[in-house]
């Protein structure tokens, strides 16, 4: 598949870090480095617009070693880019730490993964099929 993309960043096109990988790394696009404060949530830029095609999105997602060494993920995760979105692509972080950490231009904040989708269409009716489950939600099978 081939996107369209603007890249007004001073940094490389996203890109697969593995031959197996599903996201694509996206870069803080900076004039100075963020200092973020705990429970601290800021709007990173990327200098990215990107055109997808109908029938796609881009889910932006949380990268697990930044979560996991620094404390820093994503909030409305994964969040979702619809096709006829136009605008810059920006970052919601959060800073889940107890420490303050610093997010530097061209640090790899987040990840995208471009997916399909459909749009349902509703069928009202007045009862649903009965399952097994039923309602059970919520750790309704317990931890073992």
């Amino acid at each position: 598949m081939k996107i369209r993309i603007v890249n007004h960043s001073k940094h490389p096109l996203p890109a697969y870090e593995t031959q197996a990988s599903a996201g694509m790394d996206l870069r803080a696009d900076l004039d100075s480095s963020i200092i973020m404060k705990p429970l601290e949530r800021v709007l990173v830029p990327t200098g990215l617009f990107i055109e997808i095609p109908a029938g796609y999105e881009a889910q932006i997602r949380p990268r697990s070693g930044l979560a996991l060494k620094r404390g820093i993920t994503l909030l409305n995760t994964p969040g979702t880019i619809d096709a006829d979105y136009r605008g810059e692509i920006k970052i919601i972080l959060i800073n889940l730490s107890n420490e303050e950490v610093a997010i530097g231009d061209g640090e790899r904040i987040a990840q995208m993964v471009i997916a399909a989708h459909e749009q349902a269409q509703w069928v009202e009716v007045e009862e649903l099929v009965a399952t097994e489950r039923g309602a059970g939600g919520f750790g309704h099978t317990g931890t073992k």
